[in-house]
């Protein structure tokens, strides 16, 4: 077997063997195909796709190139879930402790932004002292003693993805639904959980700008999952305006744990109760989506979700003095009000504008060595269908240290995010499906 004739077969549109995917992946780990062949494979399976069962095989392969997590001697129900990105989704850092303060056990690995704004790592650690960074055995230990654990991700998982992931971030070939099946999935499925709840976004804030194609890969992931023995579920949901009012590392956090506290924005806990229920059904833990709601909503009133994600912060190093004193947050120490321009009502709410703003602030970065400023982002005060008058504050930027050029810059984007109807416009749910 080659790596030319597998590139041959797929440039002319023919399906392959799970040897044939085997070889090239193990090639990949082994040096025996080359970062250039499989650069060509890449852009060749762009062109031509790759159907259910080529991306099961990759998927399956990516798996198998590193560690699995195995939590059977703790629950036969762990969770996980996973969002493909938007701006101020903060919903893992609401989501865990809620889940695991209602039984269900919870191994969440995360990311590290690479963008607009911060990832759930980059938000975490923006809490005092907090470490994202867990051995496997503590990450184990955690998530037996407290239920619940929030880690980076560990090179000994799916390391082909890894590899691959870098080659085509610089190939352009990030955008094939098979690869960014095969890539997702196999970091679910290699991090332990059997239940996972995926959020696939979609929108002005999200890579995938369709409902259509949102649903599209929400169906290939399930099926892929499914071929591999693993219960996934998705909820699509729009990235068309920010999720909830905090955009920015240490605002978020800042949000989810008034969340917690039963102050919340309806759109986060309309997105938020969509996933918690239904990894509740799926975890045998509620019969129905009506009983996981008074069971969530319980949670929440009673406080047990709040000191969960005390005790998660506390086990990671963290400060759990922040839950009761957000001063203890670095937020930017300089601020600017954005107003309205008129009268009316607030018709659209561009999230990769709001997402932009915030970068040129300090919330992200472009490339992952770039540090952070945990204090940079963004406070709504008008959401699409809030009726405002001339000179109302709709929003205000935070920031610590910025290049007038870059303020002025941010300023701008955050003005052209706003549009204006005379007449409120239909709000659609967060929730498509």
């Amino acid at each position: 077997m080659r790596a030319v004739d597998i590139i041959q077969k797929k440039k002319e549109g023919k399906t392959h063997t799970k040897e044939e995917i085997n070889f090239l992946i193990k090639g990949l780990m082994d040096g025996t195909v080359e970062d250039y062949q499989m650069s060509s494979w890449l852009m060749a399976v762009c062109f031509q796709g790759l159907n259910e069962d080529e991306t099961a095989y990759m998927t399956e392969a990516f798996v198998n190139s590193g560690e699995i997590l195995d939590f059977s001697d703790i629950s036969n129900t762990v969770a996980d879930k996973h969002s493909t990105g938007g701006v101020g989704d903060k919903v893992t850092i609401v989501l865990i402790p809620l889940l695991a303060a209602l039984g269900v056990k919870c191994a969440k690995l995360s990311g590290r932004g690479l963008g607009y704004t911060g990832g759930t790592v980059d938000k975490l650690e923006s809490i005092p002292n907090f470490k994202c960074q867990l051995e496997d055995n503590n990450f184990k230990n955690q998530i037996k003693t407290i239920g619940a654990a929030i880690s980076a991700q560990t090179p000994n998982l799916t390391p082909a993805d890894g590899k691959i992931y870098a080659l085509r971030d610089v190939t352009a070939t990030v955008d094939n639904k098979s690869l960014i099946c095969a890539s997702v999935v196999s970091k679910k499925i290699a991090s332990g959980a059997n239940i996972v709840v995926l959020d696939v976004k979609y929108g002005a804030g999200a890579f995938i700008k369709t409902k259509e194609e949102a649903r599209e890969l929400a169906d290939l992931m399930i099926k892929t999952g499914a071929k591999l023995n693993r219960k996934f579920e998705a909820v699509i949901s729009s990235m068309e305006q920010p999720l909830g009012t905090h955009i920015g590392n240490s605002l978020e956090i800042i949000e989810s744990i008034e969340f917690l506290k039963g102050s919340y924005n309806e759109d986060l806990y309309d997105i938020v109760l969509e996933i918690a229920g239904h990894t509740l059904i799926l975890a045998n833990l509620a019969k129905d989506f009506n009983e996981a709601k008074n069971l969530i909503d319980e949670a929440i009133k009673s406080g047990s979700a709040l000191q969960k994600l005390k005790e998660i912060i506390k086990a990671q190093g963290g400060n759990p003095d922040c839950i009761e004193d957000c001063s203890l947050f670095n937020v930017g120490k300089n601020k600017f009000e954005i107003k309205s321009k008129s009268d009316g009502y607030i018709s659209k709410l561009d999230a990769l504008n709001i997402a932009k703003a915030c970068k040129l602030l300090g919330a992200g970065r472009d490339k992952k060595s770039d540090d952070i400023d945990f204090g940079a982002g963004c406070i709504l005060n008008k959401k699409i269908g809030d009726k405002v008058q001339k000179d109302d504050i709709l929003c205000t930027l935070y920031w610590n240290n910025v290049e007038q050029t870059r303020l002025n810059e941010a300023v701008k984007y955050t003005e052209d995010a706003f549009e204006y109807s005379n007449l409120k416009p239909e709000i659609q749910p967060v929730v498509y499906k």
